[in-house]
This record gives structure tokens, C-alpha cells and sequence, in this order.
């Protein structure tokens, strides 16, 4: 595989927007080369007769039963709130309201 070029680097940051240096075009053209070379690496390696895994070791779901269960009353639950307004929390306005 070739290496990348600054040119390409360059063409990458214009279509991400991205405004750089020339110092930084020749360090992320050798820091991309690697990365492409390491990718290529592993195409080589991967073998037809191994299916591809999204995980090293097999995962199983280990979800409980959905079983409905009683949980707290309203009032109970606003028991112990500073302020409680119509069955709800009554908190501080933290941003203004924009007219």
C-alpha cells in the first residue's frame, strides 16, 4: 500500500473543515500512514474460515423477569420535598425564559 500523501491530508481537512499547519499535514500524513499500514496488517491476517465476531468471548444477555412490583404513592414520594406544586417536585427556575 503507498503511503498517504500531504495532498491527500490536505484534501481529508477540507472536506472535515479542519484548518492546518503545514507542520501538521506532514505529522498526520506519517501518523495516518500508520494507521493504514496497521489496518492492512490485519486484513492479511484474517482468515477465510473464521467468522467475523464483534467480541473476543461470546455474550449472553442475562436480563431478569419484568415483573410488576408496588412501588411508592404520590404522597409518599412528596413527603419529604421542600416544595411540591399540583402532585409534582416544585424546583428553582435555572434559565430565563426568552420573550
Amino acid at each position: 500500500m503507498a503511503a498517504i500523501s500531504r495532498e491527500e491530508v490536505a484534501h481529508l481537512a477540507r472536506l472535515s473543515r479542519l484548518a492546518v499547519t503545514e507542520e501538521e499535514l506532514d505529522r498526520f500524513a506519517g501518523q495516518l500512514d500508520v494507521i493504514l499500514q496497521s489496518v492492512a496488517r490485519v486484513g492479511e491476517v484474517a482468515a477465510e474460515d473464521i467468522p467475523p465476531t464483534s467480541h473476543s468471548v461470546p455474550l449472553t444477555n442475562v436480563y431478569r423477569e419484568d415483573v410488576p412490583q408496588p412501588s411508592l404513592a404520590q404522597e409518599a414520594a412528596l413527603s419529604g420535598a421542600p416544595d411540591a406544586y399540583e402532585g409534582r417536585f416544585r424546583v428553582p427556575r435555572i434559565l430565563d425564559e426568552e420573550e
